[in-house]
C-alpha cells in the first residue's frame, strides 16, 4: 500500500526529552505536521525522568498502527480512479510517439508537424496534471500522518516516563541525515509504543489476507504513471 505514497517529511533529528516534556501539557508539545521536529535538549546531563535512551522510527510507526494502515488503504482506494485516468492518457501519448515513429517518415510536413504538435500539447498537458496529482496525493497523506502522530506523541511519552527512558531518538532518517550513526534493537521502542497505540485506539486490526504491509520507504502517489520516453523531435522545416 505505502509503495503508492510519496514519503512525508519527518525531521532527521526528531528527539524528545522526556522529562521536560512530561511536565507539561504532552499533546501540546508535538510537533503540528510531520515536517516540524521538537527541540532537542539543551543539557548534556542525564534527564532526571531515566537513564536509558531508546530509538523510534516515527515514520514506520505512523504506517505500522491500525489507523494508518486503514487510512492510508482508503487514500490508496480513493486516488484510484485518478491513476487509471492518467495512465490512460500516458497510454494515449505512447501510442501517438509510436505512431510518430513507424509512420513519421511517411507523412507530409504538416501531417508530422500536427502530431509532433498533438504529443508535445498532451504531454505538457499530463506533465501538469501528474505534478497536481502528485501535491494531492502528498497533501492527503501528510494530513493523515500528522493527524496520528499528534496522538502517538503523548503515547510514546508515557511510555518512556514508564520505561525508565530519559531520551527516545527518532531514527526515521538513515545517517548521515541523522545524528544517530548506529543502535540495536534492543533500545527501540517502536513496536511496543504502536502496540500501546493501537490498544488505546480502539481500530481493529486489517485483515491478514491481502493487507498491506507498512515500510519506512515509499514512492510517488497519485499518477501511477511512469514518465514518458523523451520528446519527441520538433518537425523539420518544409524544404
Amino acid at each position: 500500500m505505502t509503495s503508492k505514497f510519496a514519503r512525508f517529511l519527518i525531521a532527521a533529528a526528531f528527539v524528545f526529552s522526556i522529562t521536560a516534556l512530561a511536565q507539561t501539557d504532552s499533546a501540546a508539545q508535538m510537533p503540528s505536521a510531520p515536517s516540524a521536529a521538537a527541540a532537542a535538549p539543551t543539557t548534556t546531563t542525564t534527564p532526571a525522568g531515566g537513564s536509558k535512551i531508546g530509538t523510534i522510527n516515527v515514520e514506520q510507526a505512523i504506517f505500522a498502527t491500525n489507523e494508518g494502515q486503514r487510512d492510508f488503504e482508503a487514500l490508496s482506494k480513493k486516488l484510484e480512479p485518478k491513476q487509471n485516468e492518467l495512465k490512460g492518457k500516458n497510454d494515449e501519448i505512447e501510442s501517438l510517439k509510436k505512431q510518430l515513429s513507424t509512420q513519421g517518415d511517411k507523412l507530409n510536413e504538416d501531417a508530422r508537424a500536427n502530431l509532433v504538435k498533438q504529443i508535445e500539447s498532451q504531454q505538457k498537458s499530463l506533465d501538469r496534471q501528474l505534478q497536481d496529482a502528485r501535491e494531492d496525493a502528498q497533501n492527503q497523506q501528510n494530513e493523515i500522518a500528522q493527524r496520528i502522530l499528534q496522538k502517538l506523541g503523548p503515547v510514546l511519552i508515557k511510555y518512556a516516563t514508564d520505561n525508565g527512558f530519559g531520551m527516545i531518538v527518532d531514527t526515521s532518517q538513515p545517517w548521515p541525515q541523522s545524528p544517530v550513526v548506529w543502535w540495536g534493537e534492543s533500545v527501540d521502542v517502536t513496536k511496543p509504543v504502536v502496540d500501546v497505540y493501537n490498544a488505546q485506539s480502539g481500530v481493529a486490526p486489517p485483515p491478514t489476507t491481502g493487507a498491506a504491509k507498512p515500510a519506512p520507504a515509499a514512492k510517488p502517489a497519485g499518477t501511477g504513471v511512469k514518465p514518458t520516453t523523451p520528446p519527441v523531435k520538433p518537425a523539420e522545416p518544409p524544404k
